[in-house]
């Protein structure tokens, strides 16, 4: 299970395709997801977003945490911590920071990105390090991707089988290639009522922590918010399954189907 909450960031935040005429999020959105490993409830994970200030600059602040809880906790234990900072004009990320402790495995990292130098200086407090990297105005943070293509994308452009690829700085490997695959739409019953579904498939690196390349699939609400509704990973050891929980805040009407 290590790497469990890191993973969930990774699915639930950068699959979403939104529409740029009418805005997928507003200040206060909060999202909470329901994560099971195998058969265990294994752990809780929440998104929060608002609107702040950063170096004069109008950013929205989002805050990602997620922990184990109940039985799953005695054996693995998960507490991290992610946020991220981006232009309410652009959607740059300006700063992003990651904590987390998972069974021991700790990092505690800051990012800054200076776009007038094109440079982003990571600083490892951990280990008392700091990295330099290039950067375009396109990077993105692994928090921020989300609210980006949530705001610059077109689900309706798109055919199935066809992908978007976009550029991730957020960690000290450097920068990261993302590839997301479009599958189509499906209807999920959930314990809201049923809803249809956006359905992807991001493509990552088998071996370590994934059984295979395409080894994720995501689904996302068919409606104004785009919102994570489901996430199914199968890892090296074991399966992986995050559902949304509870929500507040949405600028859009969560769409739901009536029986």
């Amino acid at each position: 299970m290590k790497k469990l909450l890191s993973i969930l960031f990774v699915l639930s935040v950068i699959p979403l395709l939104g529409q740029n005429s009418t805005p997928a999020f507003k200040n206060g959105e909060w999202l909470k997801f329901r994560i099971h490993y195998g058969i265990l409830n294994a752990s809780y994970a929440t998104m929060h977003l608002t609107s702040e200030t950063l170096d004069s600059v109008p950013v929205y602040h989002v805050v990602g945490t997620g922990k184990t809880t109940g039985f799953a906790s005695i054996f693995f234990k998960v507490d991290d911590t992610y946020e991220s900072y981006f232009g309410r004009r652009n959607g740059r990320p300006y700063k992003f920071v990651r904590k987390i402790d998972e069974g021991g495995y700790t990092k505690d990292m800051e990012i800054n990105f200076d776009y007038d130098t094109r440079n982003a200086v990571l600083k490892d407090h951990k280990n008392g390090t700091q990295q330099d990297f290039q950067i375009h105005n396109g990077v993105q943070d692994l928090i921020s991707a989300s609210y980006f293509l949530r705001s610059n994308y077109k689900h309706d452009e798109f055919v199935e089988g066809q992908s978007i690829d976009l550029d991730m700085l957020f960690d000290d490997d450097g920068m990261f290639k993302f590839q997301l695959k479009y599958l189509g739409k499906e209807i999920l019953k959930t314990k809201f009522g049923k809803v249809e579904c956006l359905k992807f498939r991001p493509l990552v690196q088998s071996g370590r922590v994934f059984k295979e390349k395409e080894s994720l699939t995501l689904w996302v609400s068919n409606d104004l918010n785009k919102i994570p509704i489901r996430v199914k990973a199968d890892l090296a050891v074991g399966s992986l399954k995050a559902d949304l929980e509870a929500y507040n805040g949405l600028r859009n009407q969560f769409k739901i189907i009536m029986n």
